[in-house]
């Protein structure tokens, strides 16, 4: 983790944000490595992080010790919001990065009062979360109403970076509501079928308006 003074630049993302007339002295820019860890459940958690760039996956921990990944976050929302609101201290949910990922830190001890009198921040912030409600609604009835194929076709669609699917085949089977095995097989008939092939540790897309297809009538799609 690298820790970088502000610029201008990230006063106008705290704008689009509603955050207006802060002093900006405590708030910093900070840039996580690919795999490295944001947030860990259940542990202390002292900056509100906007995120200016990058992926990230964001998971939760089940009773039965299993992880369940609950989505990914690219180049716009909040981490640390749900805490903000209700004023715990302790992360929610585990946070990793895919790709680099970017933020600026707002620490609570010095911001907290401050953003929560800004009414256009409080706006804001209440209408991420509507969002992140919806998306995860959305994920259920994706889950529970259409097949696994389809289900998978538009997880592929999503996650493909650069034309190629390079997510690990866990998460994918996590975040798709299937078993992994079952998910290997999937992926298999794809292959067959000619809409993707084995690229080293991932998979190419060959056709993509194929796997649109099959996509069509997931929500979000």
């Amino acid at each position: 983790m690298q820790r970088e003074p502000l610029n201008a630049a990230h006063a106008q993302r705290l704008a689009r944000c509603g955050i207006a007339g802060i002093d900006p002295g405590g708030a910093r820019l900070v840039r996580f490595s690919p795999g490295e860890t944001l947030l860990n459940e259940g542990m202390p958690i002292e900056e509100l992080l906007i995120i200016v760039s990058g992926r990230a996956k964001v998971s939760a921990a089940a009773a039965n010790g299993r992880d369940l990944l609950l989505c990914y976050y690219v180049s716009e929302g909040i981490l640390g919001d749900v805490e903000l609101l209700t004023g715990a201290r302790t992360a929610c949910t585990t946070v990793r990065a895919v790709t680099e990922f970017v933020c600026i830190a707002l620490p609570y001890a010095a911001y907290a009062e401050t953003l929560l009198s800004q009414l256009p921040f409080v706006r804001h912030v209440a209408r991420g979360l509507a969002e992140k409600l919806l998306d995860s609604s959305r994920a259920n009835a994706n889950n529970a109403l259409h097949a696994g194929k389809e289900r998978l076709a538009a997880y592929i669609l999503r996650s493909a970076a650069g034309g190629a699917f390079w997510e690990p085949l866990t998460d994918a089977a996590r975040a798709t509501g299937m078993s992994y095995r079952h998910l290997v097989r999937l992926l298999g008939a794809l292959r067959e079928e000619g809409l993707i092939k084995k690229a080293g540790r991932g998979y190419r897309i060959i056709d993509a308006d194929a796997l649109r297809m099959l996509a069509r009538d997931i929500a979000g799609e």
